[in-house]
């Protein structure tokens, strides 16, 4: 076994580890007659990551070019519910596209595990500077982290695995930096409709933290007077 697939594997482990000992499957449990609202968006994750990194044509491109959509899950579901996301989604592509063992722990820990890692790092350290401030958390914990961690991670990636030498090596730096841009910038959107509209499906987001003021419910039908 290689020694960069020791480490994927041992920290694919730590992770694990650390996601199993805070219990993530608390925020899934019914409670009354309701489903939590992050059911929703943990099935969402789980049926669009997978086909997001088993995308055909992808092995056939001259640069190993994709989506992570890691940063995302992280501030949709909290880092302890992204983990076991991403790593279904990267042995998924052992069934997609074929992947043997130690490539999808590779996509797994470059592609899902370090960068949602990363965001939960980087996100803690913005709040610490920025307190509970909304346009700190939009522009950065939403952009600016996910941009950095998805830059950083993909160069890396890449050069572990083979090398960024000559003129090949800066077409990949510069498409992997303007692929960190796009997909920061999605995060940013998407994280902005889901604070608008559906405030509830985001585990890192509180309107009483954010936005002093009591969360938002979804309005319901009134019934009619009873005779």
């Amino acid at each position: 076994m290689a020694t960069h697939s020791i480490v994927e594997a041992v920290l694919l482990v730590l992770a694990w580890t650390a996601s199993l000992s805070v219990r993530p499957w608390r925020q899934l449990r019914p409670y009354g007659a309701e489903l939590p609202p992050l059911v929703t968006p943990f099935l969402a994750c789980l049926t669009i990551l997978p086909w997001l990194w088993s995308l055909p044509g992808l092995a056939a491109l001259p640069l190993p070019l994709h989506w992570s959509g890691a940063p995302l899950v992280a501030l949709v579901l909290g880092w302890p519910l992204a983990v076991p996301v991403v790593t279904v989604a990267g042995l998924a592509t052992m069934l997609t596209s074929g992947h043997s063992l130690a490539q999808a722990m590779t996509i797994t820990v470059w592609s899902g595990l370090l960068p949602a890692t990363l965001v939960l790092l980087l996100g803690h350290g913005v709040r610490k500077a920025f307190g509970p401030n909304p346009m700190a958390y939009m522009l950065g914990r939403a952009f600016l982290v996910p941009l950095v961690t998805l830059a950083a991670c993909g160069l890396t990636a890449a050069a572990f695995a083979h090398g960024l030498q000559g003129s090949n090596g800066t077409l990949q730096r510069v498409a992997m930096a303007l692929l960190a841009m796009g997909e920061a910038s999605w995060t940013c959107a998407v994280i902005s409709l889901l604070v608008a509209y559906r405030p509830r499906w985001l585990a890192t987001w509180s309107d009483g933290l954010y936005l002093r003021r009591p969360a938002r419910h979804p309005a319901r039908a009134k019934l009619p007077p009873s005779r």
